[in-house]
């Protein structure tokens, strides 16, 4: 039989307590939802639902580039409640996605700030950035910060953001056409480390 690679064997000695890789798109909201569900009288929707399905249809579309030699992380928890979106793992290097729900808004970017439609701009590039540099101190490995902006109705920017790639939730597949950064076994190492909880409680 072959032998087993050290990211093979370093996933197999995981505690599944400790294996990250089972994670749901949006774990951390479910998890939520059902300790505290929403009141029923609540008139408005709850907003962690449309962030949930905002995760959602973005780790499904992430998922979708497994067989290209890509991995996809899920709600990867950062000490303080902070958490990495999703963590995308291949031959084009390493992303942290941070994942923001626009439906049928107008959306401005200004580095450092987004605005969604007649809301106060925030300051959310830089989150943004500082999820992908402990990310990157995580790993020892470059980080790019990614925003996805789901079911825009529209996008500007008026100040490029530094770093930070901006993309719609139609524009993710674009991530898996770059490449000759990673080896193989490098992406799976990688990959191994990421899926480790006690990666992140370092951070």
């Amino acid at each position: 039989p072959p032998v087993p690679t050290p990211a093979e064997l370093a996933r197999l000695s995981l505690h599944p307590d400790d294996d990250l890789a089972p994670n749901r798109p949006g774990e951390a909201l479910l998890v939520a939802l059902e300790r505290e569900p929403a009141p029923a009288h609540r008139l408005r929707a709850d907003p962690r639902r449309r962030a949930l399905a905002a995760e959602q249809a973005t780790g499904a579309a992430l998922d979708r580039l497994d067989g290209a030699g890509w991995h996809t992380l899920h709600s990867l928890p950062l000490p303080g409640g902070d958490r990495v979106h999703h963590l995308l793992i291949g031959p084009g290097g390493l992303f942290a996605l941070h994942v923001l729900p626009a439906r049928r808004q107008r959306v401005r970017v200004g580095d450092p700030l987004v605005a969604l439609g007649r809301r106060t701009p925030l300051p959310l590039l830089r989150r943004v950035r500082a999820d992908a540099d402990r990310a990157s101190y995580a790993l020892t490995a470059e980080v790019r910060p990614v925003l996805v902006l789901v079911e825009p109705a529209h996008v500007s920017v008026t100040v490029p953001p530094r770093t930070v790639r901006v993309l719609t939730d139609r524009e993710l597949p674009d991530l898996a056409r770059t490449g000759g950064v990673l080896k193989p076994a490098d992406v799976e190492a990688l990959h191994a480390t990421a899926r480790d909880r006690a990666t992140w409680k370092r951070v």
